[in-house]
């Protein structure tokens, strides 16, 4: 899984830069709301060929989580 991949697809569906996302930034700081969460997720999920299941898309706290989840997915 490429990290700097996710944070492009994470700063395109924000439309912010992605200068200064890291691991440890959570979405809620970067102003993204539960609608731009989903964006994201299906955007990750397209991208990498995978599906996040309900209770692991609410456990998504900051970029990490995502990585971490897709990660594990790619790995099983």
């Amino acid at each position: 899984m490429d990290k700097k991949k996710v944070i492009e697809i994470i700063s395109q569906q924000l439309h912010i830069s992605a200068q200064g996302l890291k691991e440890e930034t959570s979405f809620a700081e970067i102003g993204a709301d539960s609608l731009d969460l989903f964006q994201i997720i299906s955007a990750l999920e397209e991208e990498f060929q995978v599906e996040f299941d309900n209770e692991s898309a609410e456990n998504v706290k900051t970029i990490g989580d995502a990585m971490d989840y897709l990660k594990n997915m790619l790995e099983s």
